[in-house]
């Protein structure tokens, strides 16, 4: 009985790094939504969701996420 709650234990472990893992390749983006990225801060500014209209497959909140993680001048 021990070893199947460790067991559990362990798989919702994995289950936990799967889902930090599949979070990191999701802020990953091509180099040309990077360049549309950046174009469109600079004609609208924090408008996520108009960002993310352009880019196919993209929420506002990846967006975000994606520019405050690269681009965030605040330290």
């Amino acid at each position: 009985m021990a070893e199947s709650e460790h067991s559990s234990s362990e798989n919702a472990s994995m289950d936990s790094i799967e889902e930090h893992s599949k979070q990191d390749s999701e802020l990953e983006f091509s180099d040309d939504e990077e360049t549309l990225i950046i174009r469109m801060f600079n004609l609208v500014g924090e408008r996520w969701s108009l960002i993310a209209g352009r880019i196919p497959g993209r929420t506002a909140e990846e967006i975000e996420k994606y520019w405050n993680t690269r681009y965030s001048t605040s330290q």
